[in-house]
């Protein structure tokens, strides 16, 4: 039985996600972000297409490693202005029936009590259709500006997720029994006191002794994303993640990511297909490859080149304006830089990568791949990275929006549909039952499934 692929749609409610200097394109929408029947329309869409996920990234600073300043960002709209996603999913989720919603946010400036209210908000308005994407941060600036001198290091991070993981566990999981909610009108009893509990945690990070403040929610915990690349983030992410997002530039990349994450499951306890794996791809397509090819051609008048410098800059710590835009990488001795120049060196091992060509790669879709072809190209393209490296699916950046979406939607889909490659319709239920098929909550043996106070009970009673 051929791999259904899975297909996410990748935005930020901003102006430049991952394609700098496309918001000038005539057809480009991105500008529109603030009026929420932008986010309505795009929404319908990817219903319509039958997307799993809008995945919606964030970041709480500004990109202002480039040159030492925010300047280039400014200039170019590079992921700033950036408005808070939270408040696009319970709207979206009005107008859209199944269509799921993986939520950035990063929890090294927000405590977990209040963040924990707020998912379960969102998974009971959406009716179990939200994921968080899990993240700790990575600009300096946001840290600065939330009173932080300077980001925790890198391990300390995860120490900080892990505590956070625990905390909003026992929360969403471990605080109200399933049994709690009475809602009986007639004897004045909403719930049952006796079977909501304060979880008592006192940690290095957190002290929170109470109870959640909200009942049930359909999913409890919301699907748990994860984009950790560093050893300690695959870790991390194995143990704690259901749905991780890769941006490898190469099969041999992606393969070697894919590979070492199910293999981390193992280590973890849970099973290598636990997790669903997508990696970052941008696809251009039309209806012949030709029309594809030119509408590529197109989009590559509008990208900034500037604005990838400081895209890449802000995710390598590393200022590209102190290199020689021409200068080969691979002479540069860092290992920021030289991990990327193997990733992309292993996409096009014929290629000559200097600061410029890796700007013009990123220009379009940012890190991952491009696929520009008909649907019948760029399904061929896309089966093979499924067959060859075990992904599960594809976070799918915009060149120009909504025209990608709308293109792989009406176009793409169709073609996948016809090969059996892509779901005809909608599986019932929340998010983790559409992705996973088994039930709306967590279960054993995944972590969070450990608080839950029915099995904490069921602990004692062997103990016993």
């Amino acid at each position: 039985m051929m791999k259904e692929i899975l297909l996410n749609a990748f935005d930020m409610n901003c102006i430049v996600h991952q394609s700098p200097g496309l918001w000038r394109h005539p057809r480009d929408r991105a500008r529109d972000y603030r009026r929420l029947d932008y986010w309505l329309e795009l929404a319908r869409t990817l219903e319509r297409g039958r997307f799993d996920a809008l995945f919606i990234a964030d970041v709480l600073g500004v990109y202002d490693v480039y040159r030492g300043d925010a300047s280039e960002a400014l200039r170019g709209a590079v992921q700033v202005p950036v408005n808070d996603p939270l408040p696009l999913v319970a709207a979206m989720a009005t107008v859209t029936e199944h269509l799921g919603f993986g939520l950035t946010a990063s929890l090294s400036f927000e405590h977990p009590y209040p963040f924990a209210r707020r998912l379960s908000t969102l998974d009971h308005l959406t009716d179990g259709r939200v994921g968080w994407n899990i993240v700790t941060s990575y600009l300096e600036s946001g840290a600065r500006n939330l009173g932080q001198r300077q980001q925790l290091d890198h391990d300390q991070r995860y120490d900080l997720a892990e505590e956070y993981l625990e905390v909003c566990y026992k929360l969403w999981e471990g605080s109200w029994e399933a049994a709690a909610v009475l809602r009986e009108a007639a004897a004045n009893r909403y719930a049952d006191p006796a079977r909501v509990h304060p979880i008592d945690h006192r940690g290095r990070y957190f002290e929170v002794p109470g109870i959640h403040l909200c009942e049930p929610s359909p999913q409890r915990t919301p699907v748990l994303f994860q984009a950790g690349a560093s050893s300690r983030g695959t870790a991390f992410a194995a143990r704690h993640a259901e749905c991780v997002f890769a941006a490898a530039p190469s099969k041999t990349v992606l393969r070697k990511v894919v590979e070492g994450l199910r293999h981390q499951a193992e280590i973890a306890g849970r099973a290598p297909d636990a997790l669903k794996i997508f990696n970052l791809h941008t696809v251009i397509v039309d209806d012949s490859d030709a029309l594809a090819r030119a509408r590529h051609r197109e989009y590559l008048d509008y990208v900034d080149l500037d604005g990838a410098l400081t895209l890449i800059s802000g995710w390598t710590g590393l200022d590209m304006a102190g290199f020689d835009p021409r200068q080969p990488l691979a002479h540069v001795h860092t290992n920021a830089i030289q991990s990327a120049v193997e990733a992309f060196s292993s996409a096009d091992p014929g290629r000559v990568w200097t600061p410029e060509e890796v700007a013009r790669w990123v220009g379009i879709g940012g890190y991952g791949p491009l696929s520009v072809g008909s649907p019948e190209s760029v399904a061929d393209e896309l089966e093979a990275w499924v067959e060859e490296t075990g992904v599960d699916g594809f976070n799918l950046a915009y060149a120009v929006t909504p025209e990608t979406f709308e293109a792989v939607v009406d176009l793409l889909v169709p073609e996948l549909t016809r090969r059996g490659r892509y779901k005809s319709e909608y599986r019932s239920g929340s998010l983790r039952q559409k992705l996973f098929g088994a039930g709306d909550r967590l279960a054993a043996p995944h972590p969070g499934a450990g608080y839950r106070f029915e099995t904490k009970r069921e602990r004692l009673e062997v103990a016993r």
